[in-house]
């Protein structure tokens, strides 16, 4: 006799699938369009070709969207992994009664829609010259990844006795140079790896780049935006295809550290 068909199951099974269809069924469509010949969007594509991915490296313009965002995503990394580290230690370790509001304020950023907090953060950089530079793009994503930081981080920082800091602060270390030397080596494969989420997270970032944007610095996110809507050619599936390969390669690269950290 089979044994009856749980259907709670079934429909969990269903909608897993549903939501990994949802998200794989836009990159079957949009990475074959990027090797089309046809001078449009077009699917599926007809012939193959490189030319849209030899346009957009040729392309000055494209090249200065394309390095301005790997510059911002790799300060914003380094200065939300400092930071991060720095706060998940004060609420992991620390006893303040303000432990529980100081992590809302740092998962609000997850919490707030990105556009209100675009338009805030606008207005507020606006007022002090940040708009539209550097700095002002790395402050306001460091803010977007901390949470992803912290949360990498807080997995990691859990788990490590606070008695071995203890015992090196009885052996005359200070608290500084008991975290780095102790705590911080044991936990570093979570920072990296909330470090590279940071970076993703920066350099696919479209709201916030859009508004904070000026007229000298566009981030590529924002470029793309306007090749949408001025000149729409496949140029922009090759960027697609460029940015998922990238994310690919620094999440893989997350998942083995964090693995080899665990062994």
């Amino acid at each position: 006799m089979k044994p009856p068909v749980d259907k709670g199951s079934l429909a969990l099974g269903a909608y897993v699938y549903a939501v990994l269809a949802f998200i794989i069924i836009p990159l079957v469509i949009v990475i074959p369009m990027s090797f089309g010949t046809s001078d449009y969007l077009k699917f599926p594509p007809r012939g193959f070709t490189l030319k849209w991915y030899e346009e957009f490296f040729a392309s000055r313009q494209w090249r200065n969207a394309m390095w301005l965002s790997v510059q911002v995503a790799f300060l914003t990394a380094i200065s939300a992994s400092v930071i991060g580290t720095a706060a998940t230690y004060a609420m992991v370790r620390g006893r303040s009664s303000l432990a529980t509001l100081f992590q809302i304020l740092l998962i609000g950023p997850i919490i707030v829609p990105h556009i209100a907090l675009a338009v805030g953060l606008y207005l507020f950089f606006q007022s002090i010259g940040l708009s539209g530079t550097v700095p002002g793009f790395v402050l306001a994503h460091t803010i977007l990844a901390l949470p992803f930081v912290v949360f990498t981080t807080a997995s990691a920082l859990g788990k490590v006795d606070a008695n071995l800091e203890a015992a090196a602060m009885s052996c005359g270390a200070s608290r500084f140079n008991a975290f780095r030397l102790i705590t911080l080596p044991l936990i570093l494969p979570n920072v990296v790896s909330g470090a590279l989420f940071a970076f993703i997270i920066s350099f696919d970032e479209p709201v916030v780049s859009f508004f904070l944007s000026g007229v000298r610095y566009k981030t590529l996110p924002r470029r793309m935006f306007e090749d949408i809507e001025q000149n729409l050619t496949p140029i922009i599936p090759a960027i697609a295809t460029l940015l998922i390969v990238l994310s690919i390669i620094i999440l893989a690269v997350a998942f083995l550290m964090r693995s080899r950290a665990k062994t």
